[in-house]
């Protein structure tokens, strides 16, 4: 994905996020339910498994996301992609709870920001600075 786009679904995110509460309160009816997954650690064929079976996002199919969606994998950048830009389709049925991978020196110590430097060569910092604000 051009890292201007990447930069725009990074901005709308945050504008998002800061709207909201520092607790989410999610509930459910008999008729839904919520999906909870957590760890997925740069795994985005964990992330695709878990929607192959479970189904994707949907105003009937809520996840929440427990945090520590970066480091160690290959593919954390994507996962963010994917998690955010649900996120900001199905505001009301996605929620994103920070973990202790949502942070900056944890992201230098395990690899995501340098997987996001290999990535975006040109706007690697940019795009990495504009993540740690999100977090």
């Amino acid at each position: 994905l051009h890292a201007r786009y990447v930069l725009n679904l990074l901005h709308e995110t945050r504008k998002h996020l800061k709207q909201l509460p520092n607790i989410s309160h999610v509930s459910t009816c008999y008729s839904e339910e919520v999906t909870v997954c957590g760890d997925l650690h740069g795994q985005l064929d964990d992330l695709f498994l878990i929607f192959y079976k479970n189904g994707l996002p949907s105003p009937s199919k809520s996840y929440v996301f427990n945090g520590d969606f970066v480091d160690r994998g290959k593919q954390s950048l994507e996962i963010l992609i994917v998690l955010f830009t649900f996120l900001l389709i199905y505001p009301n049925e996605v929620h994103l709870n920070r973990g202790n991978h949502e942070d900056h020196m944890v992201n230098l110590r395990y690899g995501f920001a340098k997987e996001v430097m290999q990535k975006y060569k040109v706007h690697g910092k940019k795009i990495l600075k504009m993540i740690q604000n999100v977090f």
